[in-house]
């Protein structure tokens, strides 16, 4: 057997599965029988004349070197591409309450929406934001529909809240890979699902994600505002929830102390680092869940991460020096490599390029996908790339080829 064409084979094999396109389907695709589709899959037929090559990456929608080089193959296999960004822009984008052909099939169960938003979230916090994309478009749709079929007051609360978080988890995965206008559809639509509900806890995750919507898109004062309001509603409810509400409440508090950050306001940033630390210590253990991450390590990460946006790379570094390394280890892979990388940020801006690549090293250690996809740490790889030299340089050339970058 080849050892070539099975490479390909497999590739195919892997693209069509993560396309979610079944044999037969695909088959018809590229206008051939599903024998020969088999033969292809196990690398008994070669797939490496051009017209046909073309077909099968075009049917994928992968440029045909995705099929026949090995580090191009990698790379993309670690990172979201344009057609699953384009998948949940097209979730974001039904209204299934307008459809006149309702399917026969019974909704999804709260249960079941539940159990894969758990799965997605836990996926999200280990950084396999390839797990995600590939699950997320069906989920909103199943929510969507969930939503349509509540009967029931509670239903309906329990469906809503759902859908709120998996657009939530849909802006939040845009928002990371710089497709922010859709990123503002997202969170939007989690707002109006949101809103009628009348829900603290669905109005405040909503609120996160369109003040970090906002963020992005260069409204940070509007953002700021919409965190406490949201705040100012929250208040009065603190006391008879049991704690469940704190983590929540936190949050918002962090989320405005980046906002802050962003438009240089270093005191409101402070005053809402101050804020989030004393909701921290009023917290037990049994409600920190992968919903919030809301914690002790989370406050001082957003604290490394405000004085990195406000360009104090020094002032960063010297309150990293304060927190216990074991508290930050306690941090999910998809928070600690944030946080490394605005360590390497502030490294970066001091000229401390050893510690910088170092940081950087360990991030991609840690979350591979968050360093050979993202567009944040693309950027961080080329300011490496122009000051460094010699070994340092070598090092971060390696990471710069992984990440497919010249």
């Amino acid at each position: 057997m080849d050892d070539q064409a099975q490479a390909v084979g497999g590739r195919v094999r892997y693209w069509r599965k993560r396309r979610g396109i079944d044999r037969q389907r695909f088959a018809d695709m590229v206008g051939r029988s599903t024998s020969w589709l088999d033969k292809v899959e196990k690398g008994e037929r070669s797939l490496l004349r051009l017209p046909m090559l073309e077909r099968v990456a075009d049917a994928l929608n992968v440029a045909p070197e995705i099929l026949t080089d090995g580090p191009a193959a990698r790379r993309a296999a670690d990172c979201v591409d344009a057609t699953e960004v384009q998948a949940i822009r097209s979730a974001l984008g039904r209204y299934p309450a307008l459809s006149a052909n309702q399917s026969s099939a019974p909704p999804a169960s709260p249960g079941q929406i539940n159990q894969q938003l758990d799965y997605l979230g836990h996926a999200w916090l280990s950084s396999n934001f390839t797990a995600v994309a590939h699950r997320l478009p069906r989920l909103i749709e199943d929510a969507q529909v969930a939503v349509e079929f509540a009967s029931t007051e509670p239903d309906q609360l329990a469906t809503r809240r759902s859908l709120v978080m998996a657009y939530r988890l849909a802006s939040s995965m845009l928002l990371k890979f710089d497709a922010n206008d859709v990123a503002w559809l997202a969170a939007d639509r989690a707002m109006q699902t949101a809103l009628p509900t009348d829900d603290t806890v669905a109005l405040a995750r909503a609120t996160r994600s369109v003040a970090r919507a906002m963020t992005s898109a260069g409204q940070e004062a509007d953002a700021i505002a919409a965190l406490g309001g949201m705040a100012d509603r929250m208040r009065p409810h603190l006391p008879q929830s049991d704690g469940e509400l704190l983590p929540l409440f936190g949050m918002l508090f962090l989320a405005a102390s980046i906002a802050a950050a962003r438009i240089d306001d270093p005191a409101v940033a402070l005053t809402m680092h101050e804020e989030a630390d004393a909701i921290a210590a009023r917290l037990d253990d049994k409600h920190r869940t992968h919903d919030t991450i809301f914690g002790p390590a989370n406050v001082a990460a957003h604290r490394v991460a405000a004085l990195t946006r406000l360009h104090e790379g020094g002032r960063a570094l010297e309150y990293v020096a304060t927190i216990d390394p074991a508290i930050m280890a306690s941090l999910p892979p998809e928070r600690r490599a944030n946080h490394l990388l605005d360590l390497t940020a502030s490294y970066t801006y001091i000229g401390s390029y050893p510690e910088a690549v170092q940081s950087l090293n360990e991030a991609e250690r840690l979350a591979p996908q968050e360093i050979r996809c993202r567009p944040l740490a693309h950027g961080l790889l080329r300011a490496l790339l122009n000051s460094t030299n010699g070994s340092l340089s070598r090092t971060v050339q390696s990471m710069a080829t992984r990440a497919g970058l010249t």
